[in-house]
């Protein structure tokens, strides 16, 4: 009964648009400037209050209401996005990156209601980047290849989450038109005093070089992994270090003082 009335709930949260985004600064770590936002979804409960999305995610998942879910969270993030650089417009070098569930992907006209987003919103398609979890790559590598490569063309960007967390995608990395890494928190977390987790990044941050992708490292909290990562020569970042996922006000501001809110 539990399981179906959550699902009753979540149908009609996304009915009513009971959905918020948050966004977390991405930033250069050698001079914390922010780069970029990662958006992430919030559900307001009528009764329960804030849910944040590892109590409902799930459950999206396993009942397909994540893909409408997903949808509105690319049109609301896009739409923000290009109402900040309308209004700032030296902050159109600026990307929002958006976690895409590869049932989205999955979908014959995919591509097709991703590039259409972009021309209704008005977002330049450089400034968006999809990400999508390694495990979920693997599952459905076909699929995957053929429509990023369909929104290579138009200039949107495609970032590896969680690398190093799943099916360890080494053999298809030469053939999937990723532009990303994403070091996974996991990792972060203990780099300055795991030996194995420093050997595990040091691992990434060289096959990102071979390839030629960018790195994201997820989940920095102190001073001393910022300094460990920016030795190793990972250039991004994001984490509580910078900012924790903030609302869209204190975004705005962010963009308009161009300062990190720490």
């Amino acid at each position: 009964i539990e399981q179906s009335q959550s699902e009753n709930e979540l149908r009609e949260a996304i009915e009513q648009e009971q959905f918020d985004l948050y966004y977390q600064p991405i930033v250069k770590l050698a001079d914390r400037k922010v780069v970029g936002f990662e958006a992430l979804i919030r559900w307001h409960h009528p009764i329960k209050g804030l849910i944040t999305p590892s109590d409902f995610i799930p459950l999206a998942e396993n009942t397909g209401l994540i893909i409408p879910i997903g949808w509105w969270v690319l049109r609301s993030a896009c739409q923000q996005m290009a109402a900040w650089q309308q209004e700032h417009p030296d902050s159109d070098k600026l990307f929002i990156s958006i976690n895409i569930s590869s049932q989205q992907f999955s979908q014959p006209y995919g591509g097709h209601i991703i590039t259409r987003t972009l021309a209704e919103t008005g977002l330049n398609p450089r400034c968006l980047k999809l990400e999508i979890t390694e495990s979920e790559v693997m599952e459905n590598i076909d699929v995957v290849i053929n429509t990023a490569e369909q929104l290579k063309t138009s200039g949107v960007q495609l970032s590896m989450d969680d690398f190093g967390t799943g099916y360890s995608s080494l053999s298809h990395l030469h053939c999937l038109p990723v532009d990303t890494l994403k070091i996974d928190r996991s990792f972060v977390q203990n780099i300055e005093s795991d030996r194995s987790k420093l050997e595990l990044v040091k691992t990434i941050i060289k096959l990102a070089e071979v390839f030629e992708l960018g790195l994201i490292a997820e989940g920095i909290e102190t001073e001393q992994q910022r300094v460990q990562l920016i030795d190793l020569q990972c250039e991004y970042g994001q984490g509580f270090l910078f900012s924790k996922p903030i609302s869209k006000l204190k975004t705005k501001s962010l963009i308009e003082t161009k300062t990190l809110l720490v």
